[in-house]
């Protein structure tokens, strides 16, 4: 990259001049310094040194059992909500087995050492120093070599005083008389994180007028900089510039329409917004904050626009936080003339709004969808791999269709307290009193008997079920997918796998979605079990968890806490809006 090159004076750097010699943007820029030059111009940049369950014996029991209780009763219930897509299950699960396992979850974490930038430990200075002392601080250093950048490092970190880090570049310019790219940088880090926003435009004048360009780093942090203050269009500039080069990314247009939106220019705001979507960026939280905020401050007409965000929301099945559904909640209720009223709500199994009573839209495919999906899935998933190498698929179909395709040898390995055999034996026969036509799928090793695998069982499970047993090195969950979707809508499968790979082989987002979706309406999981007690089975949603609307109601789920949903989870909160006639 380059470095600043300054006389070894004690002048103030106002004051002081330079020549550049530039190397490629990709050099790391603290290898080395570029040689001292004659001074020609003056740079302005200022340094003051001192300055829920369920049984398989019915819904309506099961229904009044969730109702009563919100999940199990204390003799039976383990660590889960009520489904594992519910947001939060991934986590809880990880802590109740480490709980059994006799791990101390907050031990164990406070036992990791913390391996970010700034978690190598320096002694840092409280206020200011001069040259000499920051020399005699060098010199006690236990780590002199790129002492700079471990204390620019160290201030970043703790969120020092900015003054603090302009006396440390001061006495690097005595010291060595330069200033590499990378120390301003990180200079630059703390400038903007900390709101010093003079700074900042001093830094932008030194680094434009040194370096011939900028990196990515330096440039995202100029447009966060820039749209904090009046100066909000030069944030434009640097994001044009930014465009000649690279993709900017969605933080680079959240930052510069946040810019627009705080100085009341709404149009621009908007332009940046649909320029994002139109580059296939996905916005952040953040962006959507500071539209909704502006629809609420600016008072015009931006409904149609703001609807379209939401509507954008449920096609790409993405989920507010919760500091964004307060603020969709007030615009809502700011809209004049339209007597919209937010409450904060849940969904009961049955798909019912618990503020509005309204039904929301079922889990369940259409036609269209159904024949979409299986389609999709037949050809990037199913079609050319080891499942048609090995066996035809169509065999494990006969007689068909079928209720419901047990994952066998997943469901087996549910409960280390009982055999394989057993396990699925006790699945098979509960899902049977149903009268479920029920279909197993398993592996030929399966019929071998051992100590996991009781012949006895094994037989029992054959009269129970139509059972197919794939060759030893297959996919066979491949099989289950082909199965339960070549049975039709109404069938569910059993398994505790969750699909993701397979998931994510299908050719676009818009078809991942439609799985997850199918998903969450059909895949059973076991959620107790022990030897000789009824199978609990998790409940499958009759509801889509989606943003909704029926004209004169919304329904949007949100994330109440940010770290608590994997991403193949679902929220349970809901924002529910409805309109007064």
């Amino acid at each position: 990259m380059g470095s600043l090159v300054v006389s070894k004076s004690r002048t103030c750097m106002k004051h002081l001049c330079t020549s550049w010699v530039f190397n490629p943007l990709y050099l790391r820029p603290a290898l080395a310094y570029l040689p001292q030059r004659n001074i020609v111009h003056a740079v302005r940049f200022i340094i003051n040194p001192h300055a829920q369950y369920y049984s398989t014996k019915g819904d309506e029991q099961a229904h009044g059992r969730v109702a009563k209780e919100k999940g199990f009763t204390p003799r039976t219930r383990p660590a889960f909500p009520n489904s594992v897509f519910t947001a939060g299950t991934a986590r809880r699960t990880a802590e109740y087995m480490k709980k059994r396992a006799g791990v101390d979850t907050e031990e164990l974490s406070n036992n990791i050492p913390s391996r970010g930038r700034g978690s190598v430990k320096v002694t840092l200075p409280d206020h200011p120093l001069t040259t000499s002392e920051w020399a005699k601080f060098k010199e006690s250093s236990s780590k002199p070599d790129r002492f700079e950048m471990h204390m620019m490092e160290g201030l970043l970190a703790a969120n020092a005083n900015v003054n603090i880090a302009k006396s440390l570049l001061a006495y690097m310019v005595q010291d060595k008389g330069t200033l590499s790219y990378e120390l301003l940088l990180r200079y630059l880090t703390l400038c903007v994180t900390g709101g010093h926003h003079s700074e900042v435009f001093d830094t932008y004048d030194i680094m434009r007028t040194c370096f011939k360009t900028l990196d990515t780093g330096a440039s995202s942090l100029f447009i966060k900089g820039f749209s904090q203050t009046e100066r909000w269009r030069e944030a434009l500039e640097v994001l044009e510039g930014m465009k000649k080069a690279l993709l900017p990314s969605p933080r680079n247009y959240s930052d510069a329409i946040a810019g627009a939106a705080l100085h009341g220019d709404t149009e621009t705001s908007w332009m940046l917004y649909d320029e994002l979507l139109e580059l296939g960026l996905v916005p952040n939280q953040d962006t959507w904050q500071c539209l909704f905020q502006s629809g609420i401050t600016q008072r015009r007409q931006q409904g149609d626009k703001l609807f379209s965000v939401l509507s954008y929301m449920r096609d790409n099945q993405i989920y507010p936080e919760e500091l964004l559904i307060k603020t969709v909640k007030a615009w809502f209720e700011s809209l004049p003339d339209q007597k919209w009223s937010g409450k904060f709500s849940y969904v009961v199994p049955s798909g019912e709004c618990t503020n509005c009573k309204a039904s929301l839209e079922s889990i369940q495919l259409t036609e269209e969808e159904y024949a979409e999906l299986k389609d999709k899935v037949m050809k990037k998933v199913i079609e050319g791999s080891d499942i048609f190498k090995k066996t035809t698929p169509e065999v494990c179909l006969r007689p068909s269709p079928f209720d419901i395709v047990i994952d066998g040898l997943n469901v087996a390995n549910t409960t280390p307290k009982a055999t394989h055999s057993e396990t699925l034996l006790a699945v098979v026969s509960e899902l049977q009193q149903q009268g479920l036509n029920i279909l197993v799928l398993g592996r030929k090793h399966m019929l071998q008997p051992s100590r996991n695998w009781d012949r006895q069982n094994m037989s029992k499970i054959k009269q129970k079920a139509h059972c197919f047993f794939t060759e030893n090195i297959s996919e066979d969950d491949l099989f289950l997918l082909y199965a339960a979707l070549h049975s039709g809508v109404h069938c569910n499968f059993l398994s505790h796998d969750l699909m993701r790979d397979h998931k994510a082989c299908l050719p676009d987002s818009a078809t991942r979605r439609l799985f997850f979706k199918w998903q969450r309406g059909h895949q059973l999981v076991i959620s107790h079990y022990v030897p000789g007690k009824r199978v609990r089975f998790q409940r499958i949603s009759a509801y889509d968890t989606i943003v909704q609307t029926s004209g004169s109601s919304w329904h949007i789920p949100y994330d109440e806490n940010r770290g608590d949903r994997a991403t193949y989870e679902v929220p349970q909160k809901w924002l529910c809006l409805t309109q007064e006639h």
